[in-house]
């Protein structure tokens, strides 16, 4: 079954591009990044705090099937509603350092939307490290629950 999030990684680039188009209106895709009861349900996360504003900060909190709890959080730099986030991203006791992410929301139609990511490592060999990891089949994983819950 083909991935409907694609990701573009280009060789030698400290980033990557990650797009997926939803069925669901533009204004429902931005909640499920700013609202912490969304972002909890399609991302199967604890959220410790979400304060979705310029200046504001978050911070997640997941727990694999062993039992083991990783923290992730960051700051949020800029939020324009419907449109924008940019944001930094640091999963806690992992070595792959902090990234920046900025989050593009574009309407298609009333009722479809597009999400585009930038994501920028702190370096090429840390770029290429997370892209070892199942990481285009979870971020596809969670996009697709992220429409699932939202269509209902």
């Amino acid at each position: 079954m083909e991935q409907k999030t694609k990701i573009n990684a280009e060789d030698g680039k400290q980033e990557l591009t990650i797009t997926r188009e939803f069925d669901l209106p533009l204004e429902l895709l931005f909640k499920a990044y700013a609202e912490a009861e969304i972002v909890e349900q399609w991302m199967g996360t604890k959220v410790l705090k979400l304060e979705s504003k310029k200046h504001g900060s978050y911070q997640f909190e997941t727990t694999d099937p062993k039992g083991n709890k990783y923290g992730f959080n960051g700051v949020i730099h800029e939020f324009s509603p419907n449109k924008k986030i940019i944001r930094t991203f640091e999963m806690e006791n992992t070595p792959y350092g902090i990234q920046l992410e900025i989050y593009a929301f574009e309407k298609l139609t009333d009722d479809s939307s597009k999400l585009t990511m930038h994501v920028i490592y702190e370096s090429v060999a840390q770029r290429d490290q997370v892209l070892k990891l199942p990481f285009a089949q979870g971020i596809n994983f969670a996009h697709n629950r992220l429409q699932d819950i939202l269509k209902k």
